[in-house]
């Protein structure tokens, strides 16, 4: 850090925040919040004076709370740059009269409780996202008794307590009796690996937990363990656990370094901790899965091994930037295994722990990568962007805005019809998943490479013979198409008469496509994109259902048996599903007449796109 504030080309602007960011890739407009600090961090030279003057205290967040700081204070120590700043919030200096001791002791005159915000704007051709994360609060969590009892403390608060510059010095005792505990038992997988359960539907943090893994967890409390042996080698620790997961580059010899230390691994996650009363210990029971027996343990401390979640403005940075995530909360990247460190919208990447939970080591592997990938951006003179964008024939359009309402790259400006504006593209925000052409009624929009016409001129060649034998299916690039190219690699089994239509999303799938495909005889009709939350372009495969399910309202007025048009979200992983899907709707298929075929043909006769 301190070789960052000092480089000259990097320029680090701490206590900030990012308010809005506008444009798209090499224009963006970024315009920052620069907290008043109300101490002149260039005069200021960290003497410390004034937090001693200070009489006001509050908790210490950078050490867990497990000690206290002023209302004056350098948030840790490697901060930079190295001054102090005041908490508005605490400090009793708004009113000069009320206090202002701090500024009376400061020989240097640095502070200054007139100081405003200041609004910082700029311009960049990259963003790079690196918003790392928070860690999951126990206190939902009852049976383990956080908050209830002092002696469970979190392993953020184990790493303060061993630390040697943390509340005790490196003196690692209990927060009771500030006495050296000899028993402890660590509790693995506190928030993460957790699955649905009834009763509690929201898995967030007063919830019980996040069903992915957290990655770090099993490491940090091996790591710690040895720390604990290390300092005192009379320890007895037992490690509760559902499974040890080390996979990493010399974790497996750690791990096994631990057990022959003497750690005693337990495979059995209690299911409840009680305190006694008089020496302040704490008894847990739990069901050692190995040998099928309910054990009663004592401990003087218990240690909970947390899961990480994402951080709490995690949905405003989505905003910023026009970004999706994953159903666990963290971003989504463009392609898992081609793109990972890449956003959906372009000129914007990962860093860190904003992905998905990483160490140290993976997160600075990917803080590389995403420094490269923008990198190859700005040392390029032009950029260079895919062919597969939408565009707005002017002759054609009536600005009613609906294509700028479902774009969720918001790449559409325009489309004002009080105003008279007709809609425009910016070409270098628009990702083409073509959204907006399916939803356009006066086809006024071309989404190039993927043209309506094209698109028609598929349907036909595909139902050319024998329509009625057939399983016309609208796959989107990213996900189900994906799935399906998977399903044949693995030479899975299912039948051959489905014709796959590739398009870049489900969004691209205009109503009439479906109504044409009926028309020249289909017996069923798939469209199939992402699962809800994996879309590749933030939320189309929203609209996919919206439209569909106004699709097959129409199609049942008109007499057509409705599940006919059959929407499913498939993965690129579940080629085993789309094999699966292909038999069922093949069933579906046998169901159908050519009678029934006919008749559906002679009731969509006049569709405008035929």
């Amino acid at each position: 850090m301190m070789d960052v504030g000092r480089h000259p080309k990097i320029n680090l602007m701490t206590y900030s925040q990012v308010e809005s960011i506008s444009g798209y890739v090499g224009n963006f407009s970024v315009r920052v919040r620069k907290k008043t600090r109300y101490v002149d961090e260039d005069a200021c030279t960290a003497c410390g004076d004034c937090a001693v003057a200070c009489p006001v205290t509050a908790p210490d967040e950078f050490q867990g709370g497990l000690s206290t700081r002023k209302a004056i204070y350098i948030p840790f120590p490697q901060a930079v740059p190295s001054a102090y700043l005041i908490n508005a919030d605490e400090c009793l200096g708004n009113n000069p009269i009320a206090c202002g001791k701090c500024r009376d002791v400061c020989d240097k005159d640095c502070i200054d409780f007139d100081t405003q915000d200041e609004v910082v704007e700029f311009d960049a051709g990259t963003v790079i996202v690196a918003t790392g994360l928070d860690i999951f609060d126990p206190t939902g969590l009852s049976e383990y008794g956080y908050t209830r009892y002092e002696n469970v403390i979190t392993s953020l608060e184990f790493e303060r307590l061993i630390s040697s510059s943390g509340p005790t010095e490196g003196h690692f005792v209990r927060p009771t009796d500030l006495q050296r505990p000899q028993r402890i038992g660590f509790i693995q997988c506190v928030g993460s690996r957790t699955l649905p359960t009834p009763g509690f539907p929201s898995q967030g943090a007063n919830g019980r937990g996040h069903p992915y893994c957290s990655n770090i967890c099993c490491m940090n409390t091996v790591k710690d363990s040895l720390l604990l042996l290390d300092h005192y080698p009379d320890t007895d620790i037992t490690v509760y656990y559902t499974d040890v997961r080390a996979f990493g580059k010399g974790f497996e010899d750690l791990y096994r370094r631990s057990k022959e230390s003497g750690v005693k691994y337990m495979r059995g996650l209690p299911g409840q901790i009680l305190e006694d009363p008089a020496t302040r210990n704490l008894r847990l029971m739990v069901e050692n899965t190995m040998t099928g027996e309910l054990e009663t343990n004592e401990h003087e401390m218990i240690v909970l091994s947390l899961g990480l979640v994402p951080p709490e403005d995690q949905d405003l940075v989505k905003q910023l930037l026009t970004l999706s995530t994953t159903e666990d909360g963290f971003f989504l990247e463009s392609h898992p295994k081609l793109k990972p460190v890449d956003a959906p919208t372009r000129g914007v990447f990962f860093a860190g722990c904003a992905e998905a939970p990483k160490d140290v080591k993976d997160s600075v592997t990917q803080a590389s990568a995403a420094a490269a990938r923008a990198q190859i951006i700005l040392n390029q003179p032009t950029i260079q962007l895919e062919p597969v964008v939408a565009w707005v024939d002017p002759e054609l359009c009536t600005p009613c805005g609906r294509c700028v309402r479902v774009c969720p790259f918001h790449a559409i400006t325009g489309g004002d019809a009080k105003q008279k504006i007709k809609a425009t593209v910016i070409e270098a925000m628009c990702q083409g998943c073509g959204t907006c052409a399916a939803e356009c009624n006066f086809s006024a929009i071309t989404i190039r490479h993927f043209t309506d016409q094209q698109i028609i001129a598929q349907i036909d060649a595909a139902l050319a013979h024998h329509p009625h034998q057939k399983i016309l299916a609208f796959a989107c690039n990213w996900c189900s198409y994906a799935g399906a190219d998977l399903a044949g690699v693995s030479r899975l089994q299912y039948p051959p008469n489905a014709r796959v239509i590739h398009t870049m999303c489900s969004g691209r799938v205009d109503p009439d496509f479906v109504l044409y495909s009926f028309q020249k005889g289909a017996a069923v009709v798939l469209v199939s994109g992402c699962h809800f939350g994996d879309c590749h372009y933030i939320d189309a495969n929203h609209h996919t259902a919206k439209r569909i399910e106004r699709l097959r309202s129409q199609l049942e007025r008109k007499g057509v048996r409705p599940e006919r048009l059959h929407l499913e979200w498939v993965s690129a992983a579940e080629g085993q599903k789309w094999a699966q899907l292909m038999r069922e709707l093949e069933e579906l298929r046998q169901s159908v007449t050519l009678e029934e075929v006919q008749d559906t043909t002679e009731l969509l006769r006049s569709r405008r796109k035929v």
